[in-house]
């Protein structure tokens, strides 16, 4: 369904699956859920193993109402438009029809006046659904609210903490994530955005000079297309490990890879693991871009993950949260940097592909933080406007900024900018777990740059119990810490930047 948003069969089989199957199923899973609870078998089950599960499944007993699943079929239905109107959206440039994903490849461009006009009209098409975009998210936050009163809770924050299962961190602890990185990574970011207006010579910052290369530079081009994306990122897993790479071969034996951008496919990308094989499946947005090989990168660490897990004996061993799934994708992009003279022969060309990765990592940490606590007010806030949720955003979005860019005439986009982020109409509070896994992965890469074979087994050590042991285990066995106070978020912060200077950042 998402690799073809206009077929008509997919959608409505997916509509089926969501209407006619999915909720006829969960009754039976809660009754079977509580047979297992009351089965006096269950107390002699190893709690070492299966207390992260039955942890999970006492959970979803307490959260499990019958009239919260008619609605949340109903969410999915919605949610899934949301892949429909960004699928649908293109843009013109040179006589050439884009995808949105594709355009912007046109934002590392040398030629400013070419960024200006493609960053245009990129956001002249994003506002063009402003208000359907809007109407479907007010739909989407109504269900949303309902669903945490029918399950007894105030507000869908704190419902959705429980069903998430953030066993291991609090609310608080997020708001000491948020306060943690405005503190000690902004002014990384501000450091590495500084360093790029020196490189391009300007005065001024705007918003579609932060990917641009300086005239007479040649954006990156790592790849044609997805099989030669696909053949080279092989080549680099093999060089961490024959495991890696025989992952990826199986996969692209079993053809469960659809790498290339293309209009009318839903817009990201992800892993999806599928059971009954071991073996998952790859879907991304390729365009020929150095964010494409990062995405590949990321992806590819999420697959070997699932083969990882595979052959643990329960299924719901393999259901493992997403703190430990994104550090498996971010952790593979960090190590997976030294290898990537498979795409950039050229010296200078693999040390910008670099930096460019760290400026992602780096970039990336305060974009968590405002996406994040933007879901923490908007969910708190039940019944709010239009134009309540726009100040805001904007309040949130000044927040972590770094006050360097100039987004003068581009007003009305900076105020909907949240609607580009697809989590938070596809699945709500799925983000911060980003932020969390991106500090392990700093401290994965710091441990595998002081010891490489120590670190890449403490990663396979961890990934391979897939979630039968609790967040804070999983991270110790891949020798780091389950930790984001404002101490541990300044000691990575206090590794990246002598780092960054390594790389040439002033």
């Amino acid at each position: 369904m998402t690799c073809d948003t206009t077929n008509k069969e997919c959608e409505e089989a997916f509509t089926f699956f969501c209407m006619e199957i999915e909720p006829k199923i969960k009754p039976y899973g809660f009754e079977l859920n509580k047979k297992l609870v009351a089965c006096p078998f269950t107390k002699e089950l190893d709690k070492n193993l299966f207390f992260p599960y039955l942890r999970s499944i006492d959970n979803s007993i307490k959260l499990y109402r019958d009239k919260n699943v008619p609605l949340q079929a109903d969410m999915n239905l919605l949610a899934q438009q949301y892949g429909v109107i960004s699928g649908a959206m293109s843009v013109e440039v040179d006589g050439k029809e884009y995808t949105l994903q594709q355009a912007a490849k046109f934002l590392h461009s040398p030629e400013r006046a070419l960024r200006e006009t493609v960053f245009t009209k990129v956001a002249t098409r994003r506002l063009g659904d402003k208000n359907k975009l809007n109407e479907l998210f007010d739909k989407l936050l109504a269900i949303r609210q309902q669903v945490a009163l029918n399950a007894g809770f105030e507000n869908y924050r704190d419902y959705k903490f429980r069903e998430l299962g953030r066993f291991d961190y609090t609310v608080a602890d997020c708001f000491a994530f948020h306060e943690a990185v405005r503190e000690h990574i902004i002014p990384l970011q501000r450091m590495l955005l500084k360093n790029r207006q020196r490189k391009l010579g300007l005065d001024m910052m705007r918003p579609w000079d932060s990917d641009a290369e300086p005239v007479g530079t040649e954006p990156l081009h790592p790849f044609k297309d997805g099989k030669e994306l696909n053949d080279k990122a092989i080549q680099v897993f093999d060089r961490l490990s024959p495991y890696f790479s025989g992952c990826l071969t199986t996969m692209q034996q079993m053809k469960r890879l659809d790498l290339d951008s293309r209009k009318g496919k839903a817009p990201g990308g992800y892993n999806c693991p599928l059971a009954e094989t071991g073996v998952p499946f790859i879907f991304m947005n390729a365009a020929g871009t150095m964010g494409d090989v990062i995405t590949m990168m990321h992806e590819g660490g999420h697959a070997v993950h699932s083969f990882l897990s595979d052959p643990l004996e329960l299924a719901a061993f393999k259901e493992y949260p997403m703190e430990i799934a994104e550090l498996a994708s971010m952790s593979m992009e960090l190590f997976s940097m030294e290898h990537w003279d498979v795409f950039f022969k050229d010296e200078k060309e693999l040390k910008r592909a670099q930096l460019e990765e760290m400026e992602r990592v780096i970039t990336v940490l305060p974009w968590i933080a405002t996406i994040d606590k933007y879901q923490h007010w908007l969910y708190t806030h039940p019944g709010h406007t239009i134009k309540e949720r726009e100040a805001s955003w904007l309040a949130i979005l000044d927040e972590f900024s770094t006050g360097i860019t100039d987004w003068s005439g581009f007003e009305e986009y900076r105020t909907n900018f949240w609607q580009k982020q697809l989590h938070l109409f596809e699945v709500p509070f799925y983000y911060i777990e980003y932020g969390i896994a991106q500090l392990g992965a700093i401290a994965m890469w710091r441990q595998y740059r002081l010891n490489k074979e120590q670190a890449l087994e403490n990663y396979m050590s961890a990934l391979s119990l897939g979630y039968t042991k609790t967040l804070k285990e999983l991270y110790a066995t891949a020798g780091i810490k389950f930790d984001f106070s404002a101490e541990y978020i300044k000691e990575l912060a206090d590794f990246v930047a002598p780092v960054l200077k390594e790389m040439g950042v002033q």
